[in-house]
């Protein structure tokens, strides 16, 4: 039975720490299914349409291109379950069957009990925690997991220390691959890209 991983990512923009989880992903199932998605426990800034074209960039940066990551936006919905009632009717259609796994970071496990009609959702797929600097796995929140009937596993690899908000707020532009940097500033996605400029009309207005 072939092993498909799902990630949806709210990241605002994905980072090359997404990258370097999908990468990983790529090499431990027969196929990533990616979407960007909105995440009802936080606020974003850009639209869908951008995030979603920001990670189709970020997929085709990979190097060597893995050809079983897939953009599957279609699949995007902020609640867990209908993405995977959505990919089982995808699935249909293509081949009989498949065994899903959703992939989710450390800094989500205390929101997933809270997340829409979580115990059908563990009962559809297997869970997978990606680990992330800052955010601990506590045995209390995983051991709570598992009574809600989730079967969890925790992948061997630690995200990168970066983070979509530092980008967000600050601009650090080296988390951030090439092509992302490149698509941010063209459709000027965030409003500290106008800082610089309005800086320099106060100072301008300051003098008269």
């Amino acid at each position: 039975m072939p092993t498909i991983a799902l990630f949806g990512t709210s990241a605002d923009p994905p980072t090359a720490g997404h990258q370097q989880i999908l990468n990983w992903l790529s090499h431990h199932f027969d196929e990533v299914w990616v979407w960007a998605s909105d995440n009802p426990f936080k606020s974003h800034q850009t639209p869908l349409p951008h995030r979603a074209a920001m990670l189709r960039l970020l997929i085709e940066d990979i190097d060597p291109l893995r050809h079983n990551i897939h953009l599957q936006q279609e699949l995007s919905s902020p609640r867990a379950l209908v993405t995977v009632e959505q990919a089982r009717e995808q699935l249909t259609n293509e081949r009989a069957e498949a065994e899903f796994t959703l992939v989710v970071g450390s800094d989500l496990i205390g929101q997933l009990p809270r997340w829409y009609r979580a115990d059908e959702l563990f009962r559809q797929v297997k869970l997978l925690v990606v680990p992330r600097p800052g955010y601990s796995l506590e045995e209390a929140n995983l051991e709570g997991l598992r009574e809600l009937g989730a079967r969890v596993a925790i992948a061997d690899m630690t995200g990168p220390a970066v983070s979509s908000t530092a980008y967000r707020e600050e601009g650090d532009p080296h988390i951030l691959t090439p092509p992302i940097e490149d698509y941010i500033h063209r459709e000027q996605l965030y409003e500290w890209q106008d800082a610089p400029r309005k800086r320099l009309l106060t100072r301008l207005h300051s003098r008269h």
